[in-house]
């Protein structure tokens, strides 16, 4: 019944509906504004290392990645990298994206508690969501098999490794936001963009933060599914 429950649609279904609508929009709102040249025709890249200037941010590197959307900034070894469309775009797109990216670097520079948080439930989490799955399958497979007080155990271990996961993207939201308002501040303030370009940048911005948005809620969602079916929610603890 575990790994055939129709409750589970009930629990992860708005999470997994959200999460394919969030794709959808920010992959067409990033299209959209990628035709979108910026008046002063700086790349990604220029505008990525005009704003870490501005910030006397000396330290870190700014280099191509491959992959679209692949967009993301290292703290370990200080380094941005920008996807092909972000580090040689021209567009509205790039724009937003780089300054975003750079906005985490901005963050790093000055100790932003939430970003610090998050880089210090990495190693573990690279730990638990390897664990936690395997765990709660042969917590179910063993109630159904009899061992009710060892499934429990290997469940409820299951559970707190995958809620470790929830409490990784729900503590990445503040950091998103907020790179993202850095980001928007840092173009507007050093003259980057015009209006229209901030308006545009801010959508594609947006958009890129529903996709954070509806991974934590889609986490949760099923976390809750696991509570419900482990009893600890006033679910039913079969198999």
């Amino acid at each position: 019944m575990f790994f055939f429950d129709p409750l589970y649609l009930v629990f992860a279904a708005p999470g997994m509906l959200l999460a394919m609508w969030a794709q959808y929009k920010v992959k067409s709102t990033f299209a959209a504004y990628g035709e979108v040249a910026l008046s002063n025709g700086m790349s990604g890249a220029e505008i990525a290392n005009r704003i870490l200037g501005v910030h006397q941010i000396r330290d870190v590197r700014v280099e191509p990645v491959d992959g679209f959307l692949s967009d993301h900034y290292d703290p370990t070894s200080k380094t941005l990298r920008l996807s092909p469309d972000v580090y040689h775009g021209r567009s509205v797109s790039a724009a937003g994206v780089a300054a975003h990216e750079v906005g985490h670097a901005i963050q790093h520079a000055q100790g932003y508690a939430w970003l610090q948080l998050r880089s210090n439930l990495v190693p573990v989490l690279g730990i638990t969501s390897n664990l936690a799955m395997p765990a709660i399958m042969i917590g179910f497979l063993l109630a159904s098999f009899g061992q009710a007080a060892l499934g429990q155990l290997a469940l409820l271990a299951g559970i707190a490794m995958f809620a470790i996961l929830v409490v990784f993207q729900v503590v990445t939201l503040p950091v998103e936001f907020d790179a993202s308002a850095r980001a928007l501040a840092a173009i507007e303030s050093g003259r980057l963009v015009n209006a229209r370009e901030l308006d545009g940048a801010r959508k594609v911005l947006n958009a890129a933060a529903l996709t954070y948005v509806a991974a934590a809620i889609s986490s949760a969602l099923t976390l809750m599914y696991y509570l419900y079916r482990s009893g600890l929610l006033g679910g039913r603890r079969d198999g």
